[in-house]
């Protein structure tokens, strides 16, 4: 779901240019290339090393095959350049793969901590209509996902290229005719490797990552919502959405796997050390039977047929993990690349908070508004609240009071400065919000609650959980409030919600933002922390979306939406003595909640206002 963030006609500041010029995966890089060419540098001088006892071995049995006696110099100085070879190898190596690894951790944390920064700075909104499981994948699987391009490929392909030449230089030096017999098999492979980039195999690895965050998706939800699932019945249906998830993964996997099986092994079969001995024995015969090769002669080929091969193999054989890389790093790279939440280059400060929406309008897609034309003023002191069906947008609207979204145009004001150009940091301590959909971080209740206020006090974190009556079920957690939630204990919604709601009551802010707060609180529970939050006498500004009966008797305004419009708006008792819409839907919910009011008497009704 995309969401087209800044308002027209509205110049880019300098902090969207920035967010533009992002250099993405490239900028992360870049400060480690040193690290790099030492890798590089390393493995090509280890690789060449590697070269050493082969040519020893070869140099060593021409000198004793040759006619004559042997040449005792030429023999020990192969050897002791075989044994130096070896040695500065298993160095070179091993000093490269240790050096490649600690650069991958700190390229991984990099990725990592560009992600998360790059997350906590793009709209609330975009984060919102990403699934849970797709973007774990993300900072999880897919910064691990990098680790052969950053630990490996850099070393193979230095050896995949350096250790051919040398041996090529070497053997073309002895034999040109046979040298071009060893480099068959290389050939027939590199003509093969087009056969697995085309877009039908293109499509199928893509369809297999999408498949995988389905699947990582569906686990999530699955494990998440299980306890609710099973509550109502749908147990049964929840595993077979998960079923067919696992389902949709194994097809894709066997297409893929299908799809590339008869290529690679036709790869496999031309590099492997068989088919290469045999190219080199079948050109070496025919040359040496002709009388244009030294028996002698064949010794190079058959030593470093197979190391000519061996570095390209290799690389064939983690061909898969480097595309999953490729395509890991362009994954991350989309998200680098999300526009941040523009900030202003000149901030400017509130004066006030009486919050005023001009005009404003707001559609996830261009060719569609959620929202069109709104107007409304929200006086301090004053509760209003947000009624209307289902689709009507409601949530659209409350979400661009704390900067969820930018309207598409128009403004939303707070203290008579467009919210665009409040600092971000001045404007959550202005706006606070409680939504239904609550989520705690894996940290103590005390840290939850005190999350907008981290220096506060026990005393103060213990008074705001008494007035989102929580206070005695935190009691009973462990280790009351230090309990560390998702660890040490679990919170239903309805408790969860209340912590949400005893943050917002401890920030104090002077705007408050409430979407179904206390969806799942029970009557009483519901009663008390409406009443501490929107507590007559004070200044602060409500913005409430309602839907039960009694949160609209008590708020001041009524605003009536009906797709993405204002339909009505006014005190309750006049829009009932209007008699219009919000009348009809007065009455519509008046009916529903008949039964509920019968059992509980004092609740408001329509005659009551």
């Amino acid at each position: 779901m995309t969401v087209t963030g800044v308002a027209e006609a509205r110049p880019a500041q300098p902090s969207e240019a920035g967010a533009a010029a992002d250099p993405g995966s490239a900028g992360l890089l870049r400060p480690h290339a040193r690290s790099f060419a030492v890798v590089v540098v390393l493995q090509v001088v280890g690789a060449v090393a590697g070269l050493a006892p082969l040519l020893a071995v070869a140099e060593l049995g021409r000198a004793l095959l040759a006619p004559g006696p042997a040449d005792h110099g030429r023999v020990w100085t192969a050897v002791v350049a075989g044994a130096a070879g070896l040695l500065v190898r298993l160095l070179c190596t091993a000093a490269s793969s240790g050096i490649g690894h600690l650069l991958d951790g700190r390229v991984q944390l990099a990725f990592r901590r560009r992600l998360a920064a790059r997350l906590g700075r793009v709209p609330i909104g975009w984060l919102s209509g990403r699934l849970t499981g797709e973007l774990a994948k993300l900072v999880g699987d897919d910064v691990s996902a990098v680790h052969p391009f950053i630990a490996h490929a850099p070393g193979e392909l230095a050896s995949a290229f350096v250790v051919p030449l040398v041996s090529l230089a070497y053997l073309f030096s002895v034999d040109w005719r046979l040298t071009l017999t060893t480099l068959v098999p290389v050939l027939l492979a590199v003509a093969l490797v087009p056969l697995m980039m085309t877009p039908g195999r293109l499509r199928e690895q893509r369809g297999f990552d999408a498949a995988m965050g389905r699947i990582a998706n569906s686990v999530v939800e699955f494990v998440q919502g299980i306890a609710v699932v099973k509550a109502f019945g749908g147990g049964d249906r929840a595993l077979r959405r998960f079923t067919a998830a696992v389902d949709e993964f194994v097809t894709a996997f066997y297409r893929m796997v299908r799809a590339l099986s008869g290529v690679a092994a036709a790869i496999q079969l031309v590099l492997s050390p068989p088919f290469v001995l045999l190219a080199v024995l079948t050109g070496g015969a025919v040359l040496i039977t002709g009388g244009h090769l030294a028996p002698a002669d064949l010794l190079p080929f058959l030593l470093l047929g197979l190391g000519l091969t061996a570095p390209v193999g290799a690389l064939f054989h983690g061909f898969d993990d480097l595309q999953g890389a490729r395509r890991a790093v362009g994954r991350i790279r989309e998200v680098l690349a999300v526009p941040p939440l523009p900030e202003p280059a000149h901030p400017v400060a509130p004066r006030g908070h009486r919050v005023e929406l001009r005009d404003v309008r707001f559609g996830y897609r261009p060719d569609r508004e959620v929202l069109r034309g709104i107007d409304l003023v929200l006086e301090p002191g004053t509760v209003t609240a947000v009624v209307g069906p289902s689709g009507s947008g409601k949530s659209t609207l409350v979400r661009l009071l704390p900067r969820f979204f930018d309207p598409t145009r128009g403004t939303v004001a707070l203290g008579g400065a467009d919210l665009r150009d409040i600092a971000a940091r001045d404007l959550y301590r202005t706006v606070s919000f409680v939504f239904q959909d609550v989520r705690l971080l894996r940290a103590s209740v005390a840290d939850n609650i005190a999350l907008a206020v981290p220096d506060a006090g026990r005393d103060d974190i213990v008074r705001a959980a008494r007035r989102a009556n929580v206070h005695d079920r935190v009691l009973e957690l462990p280790r009351g409030y230090d309990t560390v939630i998702g660890e040490e204990a679990g919170l239903s919604g309805g408790e969860a919600q209340r912590i949400a709601i005893a943050r917002a009551l401890l920030a104090d802010t002077p705007v408050l933002v409430l979407d179904e707060a206390t969806a799942f609180a029970d009557p009483q529970t519901e009663l008390a922390v409406r009443r501490a939050l929107t507590a007559p006498g004070g200044d602060r500004t409500v913005l409430v979306i309602a839907h039960r009966l009694e949160t609209i008797a008590d708020a001041d305004t009524i605003v009536m939406l009906e797709d993405g419009a204002v339909a009505e708006r006014g005190a309750p008792a006049e829009l009932l003595a209007r008699d219009g819409r919000f009348a009809a839907f007065w009455r519509t919910h008046l009916a529903a909640a008949d039964g509920e009011t019968a059992a509980r008497p004092g609740t408001l009704r329509g005659d009551d206002l």
